[in-house]
């Protein structure tokens, strides 16, 4: 009960709120490792991907932290009652129909210990009395262990209902049977494929949605434009973030070209047949999705086919970028127009003729260009044809 609590001392008080100016503005570099802390809390690599997911739960950490700050201030080592936000209850939601439990709450006690090593190096900045330091550590030690304690519990009990609300959603159960496939488990096929309402058999072609903030009604009538620009009358949808939708097409050809919705990125994987071309394609769209994000590209449409050798040059945007500048030397900063000429002069197998109708412009303009992309490269063309065109393709996608 609160009333059990034992006061602080007036010298302890002091202590106390001169700790408290220093954590009420922290340098950046704690903060972030306050939120890495948090992130390497149980079984939280499975949101990693997702931005919105991330975002929301270190805004939530950080919250968490500036609530119990606020409270200290008026009441020092006081017990802090659970911060209550309107979209809490939506975020658990989320979080579960990721698959998460109460597991993820691990992420709270990992934060707790990192700030506490940061509160008790504070504490004996400002106060060197032995006995004052022990009377202080003591309380606020009660007060941030129980404050941890108590958010944790209540977050559980909101996972709680919100597992019970989800019992009988459709995504939640189609995104069970999603994941069977895609680890390849030996779940049957007519299982599967009644859980999934959608044929696994025949041709599949699998595209990533995302949208930052987009609602689910946008990529859903995105999804219905795909399949009408197309002729599809069939989808798999399996929600799979706050802005993002798996989804798959029962087809071998696939054309997102032309189709657009402001804010959102399709990525498009290989088509392939059967289980196996399902699970390929689906994680060919995450690479290209992956890769997009990894190059800052502002490309609406993303393919696998297009990307797959950008994507496999690594993971370090600035290895990308230090390859990219040695291999063009003075093109990569030249007129755009040069690159694109070349870049699709590579496309097209060095064939100016079709070069200069893709480009919508005379085959001696795509030759003149030619010539003078390749003048400003820092090794002869002859010598290097396979770097330079993977960087211009690189250049190309994070542009």
């Amino acid at each position: 009960m609160e009333s059990e609590w034992e006061l602080p001392s007036p010298a302890a008080v002091e202590v106390i709120r001169s700790a408290l100016i220093r954590v009420a503005d922290p340098p950046e570099d704690w903060i972030t490792e306050y939120n890495a802390s948090a992130l390497r809390g149980v079984r939280l690599d499975e949101i990693a991907d997702d931005a919105v997911l991330i975002e929301a739960l270190l805004a939530a950490n950080e919250a968490n932290l500036e609530h119990w700050v606020s409270h200290n201030f008026a009441a020092p080592g006081a017990r802090v009652p659970v911060r209550v936000v309107d979209d809490g209850a939506a975020m658990v939601r989320e979080m579960v129909r990721r698959g998460l439990d109460a597991g993820m709450l691990d992420a709270f006690r990992t934060a707790e210990a990192t700030a506490w090593r940061r509160w008790m190096e504070i504490c004996f900045t400002v106060c060197d009395d032995a006995e004052l330091l022990r009377e202080v550590l003591d309380l606020t030690s009660r007060s941030i262990t129980t404050f941890i304690d108590d958010t944790v519990r209540a977050i559980a009990d909101q996972i709680d209902v919100a597992r019970a609300q989800l019992a009988g959603d459709t995504h939640a159960e189609r995104r069970a049977a999603v994941a069977l496939i895609l680890e390849g488990a030996p779940i049957q096929q007519a299982r599967a494929e009644s859980q999934l309402h959608y044929r696994l058999s025949g041709p599949q072609t699998a595209v990533v949605l995302t949208g930052v903030g987009a609602s689910m009604n946008k990529l859903e009538a995105l999804c219905d434009s795909l399949m009408t620009a197309n002729g599809i009358t069939a989808r798999l949808t399996v929600l799979a973030g706050a802005d993002r939708l798996w989804v798959w097409f029962p087809t071998s050809t696939f054309d997102a070209a032309g189709i657009f919705a402001d804010g959102v990125r399709i990525a498009v994987g290989q088509s392939g047949r059967g289980r196996e071309g399902f699970r390929r394609s689906h994680f060919q769209a995450l690479t290209a999705d992956r890769t997009a994000v990894r190059l800052g590209s502002s490309r609406t449409v993303v393919r696998y086919d297009d990307l797959a050798l950008i994507g496999a040059m690594s993971e370090d945007r600035e290895v990308v970028d230090g390859f990219v500048a040695q291999t063009l030397g003075e093109l990569a900063a030249a007129d755009p127009e040069l690159r694109e000429c070349l870049r699709v002069w590579f496309v097209e197998r060095c064939n100016s003729t079709t070069t200069a109708a893709r480009l919508y412009t005379h085959r001696n303009t795509v030759v003149r260009r030619v010539a003078r992309a390749t003048e400003l490269l820092p090794v002869p063309l002859e010598h290097n044809a396979i770097a330079v065109a993977a960087a211009l393709e690189a250049m190309y996608w994070r542009e």
